[in-house]
C-alpha cells in the first residue's frame, strides 16, 4: 500500500473507536488530541475526504464555545496550547471569527509564559526553570503561524530564540543529539551538576524538536536573520540521528543505546524522525540521499504493524514520560493506538506520501 493508504486505515480505525469529542483526555484542550488531529487533517488534505475535516472540526467545536472561549485548558503548560494549531485550519475554511478569538487568547499566553534567566520558557509552571525539548513542538509552530497569519513579527523572533537556546543548552558535542531537558538552576535530581542537562536522549522528545522546528520554518520569512541557524539546527540533528538508526529501520526509546540491555524500538519517535527527514529533503534543508534513511524508517514501522480485522494496530509507543535516567525511560509502559503514536504515524505517512516513498 501507499503511505496515504496506511494513513486512511489508521484514521478509519480511530474514528470507529472514538467520536472526536470523546478523544482522551475527554473534554480537555490538550496536545494528545492536537498531534493526532493534525495527522487527521493532513490525511484530509491528501484524500479530500470531508468526513476527516468534520472529525477535526467536531472536536474543536466541543471545546471552543460560540464566543471563542477555550472552555477547558491549563494555561500553565505548553501542552495545553498546542492544539491551537488546528484553529488556523478552521478559520481559513470557515472565516468564523471565534477561531481567531481563541488564537488571540492562546498565543499571548505563550508570549508571556514564565521564563528562566536566559529567556527560555519553562515547560510547565509546575516545573519551574526546566526547558524540555517537547516544548519546541508544543509552543513553537502555533506562534510561528500566528506571526505570519496576523502580522506579529515579534513572535518570529521568540520562536527562533527558544529553539536556538534549547539547542545551545541540550546539544551533545560528541553525538550531535539533544538531551531531553535542561534545568537552568541545577536543582533537579536528574540535572548534571555542571551543565544542568538531563542524562539521556529520549526518542520522542527529539522527534518533537525536529518536527516542531520544521513546522516553524514553514512560516518563518526567508530573510529572517535566524532562519539559517534554524535550518542548520534541523540539518545537524537529522545528520546525527541517522547514525543511530537500527538495522531494521526504527530508532530506539533511548536513541544512542540501541544495543544496551532493556532498550527497545519505539514507533512514535521512528515516525517523527522519518517524517522530519522527508520534509527536510523536500524543503532542501538536507540532501536527497537522506531519503534512504526515511525509506528504511518507514519500512521498519510498517513491518511492526499488526491488524485486528480492519483495524490497524500501532504498538511499541511510549505512553509519555517525565525526565529521568536510563532505567526510567526503558521501563516506561507502551501502548497500542494511543494518540501520540497514531498522530506521529499519520504525520509520517503524509510526509512519506509527498516524498513518494513506498
Amino acid at each position: 500500500m501507499r503511505p496515504v493508504q496506511y494513513a486512511v486505515q489508521a484514521v478509519e480505525t480511530m474514528m470507529r473507536k472514538f467520536d472526536s469529542p470523546s478523544l482522551p483526555p475527554k473534554g480537555r484542550f490538550h496536545y494528545h488530541q492536537g498531534v493526532f488531529l493534525s495527522g487527521v487533517y493532513q490525511t484530509y488534505l491528501l484524500t479530500g475526504k470531508e468526513a476527516y475535516y468534520e472529525y477535526v472540526k467536531r472536536w474543536v467545536d466541543s471545546i471552543v464555545d460560540e464566543n471563542g472561549v477555550v472552555t477547558n485548558f491549563d494555561k500553565g503548560q505548553l501542552d495545553d496550547i498546542q492544539p491551537g494549531i488546528l484553529l488556523f485550519r478552521l478559520y481559513e475554511k470557515t472565516g468564523d471569527e471565534r477561531y481567531k478569538k481563541a488564537l488571540d487568547t492562546l498565543c499571548p499566553i505563550i508570549y508571556n509564559f514564565p521564563r528562566n534567566a536566559e529567556g527560555g520558557f519553562w515547560h510547565k509552571e509546575r516545573y519551574p526553570e526546566q526547558m524540555w525539548l517537547d516544548g519546541l513542538y508544543m509552543g513553537g509552530p502555533i506562534i510561528a503561524e500566528y506571526a505570519k497569519a496576523f502580522n506579529h513579527p515579534e513572535y518570529f523572533d521568540l520562536v527562533c530564540q527558544q529553539a536556538l537556546l534549547m539547542q545551545e543548552k541540550t546539544r551533545d558535542e560528541k553525538t550531535g543529539l539533544l538531551y531531553h531537558a535542561w534545568d537552568a538552576v541545577i536543582e533537579r535530581e536528574w540535572a548534571d551538576p555542571v551543565t544542568g542537562r538531563s542524562p539521556e536522549f529520549w526518542g520522542r522528545s527529539i522527534g518533537w524538536a525536529a518536527v516542531g522546528v520544521l513546522d516553524d520554518l514553514e512560516f518563518l520569512p526567508g530573510d529572517h536573520p535566524m532562519r539559517r541557524d534554524m535550518e542548520k539546527l534541523v540539518r545537524d540533528l537529522l545528520t546525527a540521528l541517522i547514525s543511530f538508526q537500527s538495522e531494521e529501520g526504527r530508532w530506539y526509546q533511548v536513541v544512542d543505546k540501541v544495543h544496551e540491555e532493556g532498550n527497545w524500538p519505539e514507533n512514535s519517535c521512528s515516525c517523527l524522525f522519518t517524517a522530519a527527514i522527508c520534509r527536510a529533503v523536500r524543503r532542501n534543508i538536507v540532501s536527497e540521499d537522506m531519503l534512504e534513511y526515511a525509506k528504511k524508517g518507514f519500512k521498519g514501522v510498517i513491518d511492526s504493524l499488526t491488524w485486528i480485522g480492519d483495524d490497524i494496530q500501532i504498538g511499541n509507543v511510549c505512553i509519555g514520560t517525565g525526565v529521568g535516567d536510563y532505567t526510567h525511560y526503558i521501563n516506561r509502559p507502551t501502548s497500542v493506538n494511543d494518540l501520540h503514536g497514531v498522530g506521529a504515524f499519520l504525520l509520517m505517512c503524509a510526509e512519506a506520501e509527498k516524498a513518494g516513498l513506498e
